[in-house]
């Protein structure tokens, strides 16, 4: 797959959601990404509303994030709040644990609760792929559609089972058929690895070391 420069800074949202990070890292996180053209930055839910305009770059947020072990009424709360704050895009984090044991009815509810909560801002819903087998990534997705979601995505990037994979996003692409979006994010830190996902059914991707990944180097970051 060949994309020029600019074609692949439009999947990215340009990430930074370090516990550490002040407004003014938010503020170069934004120059940048106005300067590189990626399609969105993602911000912790605290550093909203931004205190400037953000112009042709969406702003996505997380929500139940990193572990995903908060009530659906407590992500629902967060995502509405996020929304009110000016946030385009929520990223929610699912409860893998309640997944894992086989409990998919409950993943299917709380995402209904933060799509509801979300109004009609676009919804993406975090599965930790890396963590769960190909039936429960299945299952994961199924989730997310019958709720109501716009995108799945494989990674928080803080799991220790690690973050986007081909087979994984290939697995999630064909399972969705098109009618969600697919966002891998979590250890793309390369330009091959970024083209790789997108080859494999990706539609969106999480980066921090965008710059680096675009001019063909290898970043150390998310």
């Amino acid at each position: 797959m060949t994309l020029t420069r600019a074609e692949l800074a439009r999947y990215v949202d340009h990430t930074l959601l370090s516990p550490t990070a002040s407004i003014d890292d938010v503020a170069a996180l934004l120059a940048e990404a106005q300067e590189l053209g990626t399609y969105s930055i993602c911000v912790s839910p605290s550093m909203l509303p931004l205190p400037w305009p953000s112009g042709d770059v969406k702003v996505a947020t997380v929500c139940g994030f990193p572990s995903g072990k908060h009530t659906a009424e407590a992500k629902a709360f967060e995502a509405a709040e996020s929304v009110a704050n000016g946030a385009d895009e929520v990223d929610m984090v699912i409860d893998v644990g309640r997944l894992k044991a086989g409990d998919a009815a409950h993943t299917q509810a709380e995402i209904a609760a933060v799509r509801a909560a979300s109004q009609d801002k676009v919804l993406k819903v975090i599965i930790e792929s890396a963590a769960l087998t190909d039936d429960e990534i299945v299952a994961a997705c199924q989730a997310a559609e019958a709720a109501g979601a716009d995108f799945v995505k494989t990674s928080t990037g803080y799991h220790p089972a690690g973050g986007a994979s081909e087979h994984a996003v290939a697995l999630m692409a064909k399972t969705v058929g098109g009618r969600l979006g697919v966002k891998a994010s979590g250890g793309i830190r390369t330009h091959e690895a970024a083209l790789a996902m997108i080859g494999a059914g990706a539609t969106r991707l999480g980066l921090s070391g965008t710059r680096v990944v675009l001019d063909g180097g290898e970043s150390t970051g998310y």
